[in-house]
């Protein structure tokens, strides 16, 4: 009897235009076959949580995409910084960033980082990681010189921990790749269990 052919992997579309997030999967040996962003609706809902928010944004944006491409692996991922239990926006406006900042200054916040991976066929898996981050107490002109390098534009809360407002954290809990946009321990575990990468690197 012929042994049987190997199994082949569905290809991975990652359902996100953000460049962080390619670059992080890039750091676990992954390179997505394309890249196809979903176009949905990210307004929160009335009283919605923020863990269950960010949830749902990684599972919608997933769902979106794999109707599209039923017969990849789709991977997909939504970020929320939370304070208490108000969700933050993705700063659009110099006014958004510096509202963010100065709620942010001098205390302690959550980001949830959210993961859905759907395979052919439908079935999806979801992982969520929650981070603590504590930024110092922000002067005027510290708030003033974050809002001139532009890097806060269309970050959630305000901030790309990635750049100089890494230098403004006092302490961190958590994972600085979810922070970023994507844990990588939950997204590995994912593909892992999904065959879609190695054990190794």
């Amino acid at each position: 009897m012929a042994n049987p052919l190997p199994l082949i992997p569905p290809q991975l579309i990652l359902a996100s235009a953000s460049p962080r997030r390619r670059d992080l999967l890039g750091r676990i040996g992954i390179e997505p076959a394309a890249i196809v962003p979903a176009d949905i609706d990210e307004t929160p809902r009335k009283g919605e949580l923020p863990r269950i928010y960010a949830a749902r944004m990684a599972s919608e944006k997933a769902n979106v995409v794999a109707a599209l491409k039923p017969e990849c692996a789709v991977l997909s991922g939504d970020t929320v910084v939370a304070a208490g239990r108000r969700i933050l926006p993705k700063a659009e406006t110099e006014r958004e960033a510096r509202d963010c900042l100065n709620l942010l200054s001098g205390r302690r916040h959550r980001v949830l980082s959210a993961v859905t991976l759907v395979l052919p066929g439908g079935k999806a898996w979801h992982r969520l990681s929650e981070s603590t981050v504590t930024i110092k107490r922000l002067h005027t002109d510290e708030i003033d010189s974050y809002i001139a390098s532009g890097e806060w534009q269309g970050k959630s809360g305000g901030y790309a921990i990635q750049g100089f407002a890494e230098a403004l954290i006092r302490t961190i809990a958590g994972s600085y790749s979810g922070i970023m946009g994507l844990p990588l321990y939950e997204t590995r575990m994912l593909l892992l269990a999904a065959g879609l990468t190695r054990s190794g690197p």
